[in-house]
């Protein structure tokens, strides 16, 4: 959030500035779900190939790890970046 954001919210009464805080809370559990279904999803699929077993073979749990660590690391380098664009905006205001 920039700082133009965080005076607007200040200059807000307090109630207001309770369901704001609580809104954008939601929000974040919210794309924090999106996020982690889409990881579920996408490496259950690409990497779980079978049903005859209880729990997944030697090469599933590998790939499934090696997914996981593929989705987080480039979700924490999108997020980089775009903190990285939102400063570079900040400062041109």
């Amino acid at each position: 959030m920039d700082k133009s954001m965080l005076a607007d919210m200040e200059s807000l009464p307090e109630a207001d500035r309770q369901r704001m805080s609580a809104m954008m809370e939601q929000l974040q559990i919210r794309d924090s779900l999106r996020m982690y279904n889409s990881l579920v999803e996408r490496c259950f699929t690409d990497c779980v190939d079978t049903f005859k077993h209880k729990s997944l073979q030697k090469q599933e749990e590998t790939c499934v790890r090696r997914c996981a660590e593929k989705f987080l690391k480039h979700s924490m380098r999108v997020g980089m970046r775009f903190a990285e664009l939102n400063q570079g905006a900040a400062t041109q205001d």
